[in-house]
């Protein structure tokens, strides 16, 4: 599971460094391109100020025909031709309705313009702008950074969808094929545990094991539902966490104190009972274990919030560090020196999955304890 997290996680790295090596390579390459056009709409623009300036001094005799081709040639780069003081003497590829007076005072504040000098001290300014072709090559980097990024976002997604579909599928087999196996054993010690009871009727201790290889058949049950849509009906929850208070009094240290708080009212919501005694029972665990054998507290308390029913399990134990917080939940992660990291991988299943509600660590301080916060719909 470990060395999985880690390759999606390396390929993840791997795709984002590729998205940002050929964001900054397009970046740099249409940069390049679009200098390289400016740079040629300026030469064309002053061979067109050249034309402008030929026509203004040519006399009566002068063919005029070349310069005025080239000057009517200029079918893309907007332009306006002032005198002196600012006024408008005529335009080229400007729409009327964008006000040419004001497009020729921005012109000229970009410094996009060119002198024609008339002697005398008098003059032409000829200013231009971009045409739409260069202005198009302009945004065009970022437009495709874009659409990189999208990419990159979707094949992380696409990533992510088949990992959680393989983990599923994993998980959903390895606990079938549990409840498989364990369905013989667990046939032939109800088999010898009757037996028992013939041979010895009066013994204390057959009616424990009783309960154990029945404890055993809910554990195989539950595992044989993972997978398929469990059946949710109407279930008092003091009667979920008395059931789990029971079971881990029996085989919790005496250290370690377990106590249920209920409103005075019974709380009944649709859940499946078998699966949501088996979430608690694994925060209670959790919490044991983060006892680390020291004597503490679990207190369960069952509360009613508006539309929603929370059960809080509150713990002394070690807590959680800030840095794992986001991480408790995530398949594959423990801080056990045993164990698989799926206990609260499942437990979120089946609260969000099965029974549409929230599980979160609500708050959790070093050294002082953790607190699990289950909330669910009326």
């Amino acid at each position: 599971m470990k060395q999985w997290t880690d390759r999606i996680r390396q390929v993840k790295i791997w795709l984002v460094v590729a998205a940002i090596i050929i964001a900054a390579v397009s970046l740099f390459v249409s940069h390049q391109l679009v200098d390289d056009l400016k740079h040629e709409e300026r030469s064309k623009m002053d061979l067109w100020a050249k034309a402008m300036n030929f026509v203004q001094e040519a006399d009566g005799e002068t063919d005029l025909s070349l310069a005025l081709a080239f000057i009517e040639g200029n079918t893309t780069i907007p332009v306006i031709v002032t005198d002196a003081q600012g006024h408008v003497q005529e335009y080229r590829n400007i729409d009327d309705s964008l006000g040419v007076d004001d497009y020729a005072r921005r012109m000229r504040l970009a410094g996009d313009t060119i002198p024609i000098d008339l002697g005398g001290g008098d003059y032409l300014l000829v200013c231009y702008d971009q045409s739409t072709l260069l202005k198009r090559l302009t945004y065009y980097p970022y437009w495709q950074l874009g659409i990189v990024m999208i990419f990159v976002v979707v094949a992380i997604f696409a990533l992510l969808s088949s990992k959680r579909a393989e983990q599923n599928k994993v998980w959903v087999g390895l606990s079938k094929e549990t409840a498989h196996q364990l369905g013989t054993p667990i046939s032939s010690m109800m088999a010898w545990t009757e037996m028992l009871k013939e041979s010895y009727p009066d013994d204390e201790l057959i009616p424990e094991m009783e309960q154990d290889v029945k404890r055993l058949e809910r554990i195989a049950e539950r595992f044989s539902k993972i997978g398929s849509l469990p059946e949710a009906v109407d279930t008092s929850l003091q009667e979920v966490l008395d059931h789990v208070i029971a079971y881990m009094d029996k085989r919790t240290s005496q250290k370690v104190a377990i106590k249920g708080h209920y409103p005075g009212n019974e709380v009944v919501v649709k859940v499946n009972a078998s699966l949501f005694e088996w979430v608690i029972e694994n925060l209670c665990k959790n919490a044991v274990d983060a006892m680390e054998g020291q004597p503490g507290r679990i207190d369960l308390w069952l509360l009613e919030e508006d539309d929603v029913v929370a059960i809080e399990v509150v713990d002394t134990g070690k807590g959680i560090r800030k840095k794992n917080m986001k991480n408790v939940f995530r398949p594959g992660f423990t801080t056990k020196r045993r164990g698989w990291g799926l206990g609260l991988s499942l437990a979120k299943r089946i609260v969000e999955e099965y029974h549409h509600g929230h599980i979160f660590v609500k708050q959790s301080e070093v050294g002082k304890g953790t607190t699990f916060r289950i909330e669910l719909k009326r």
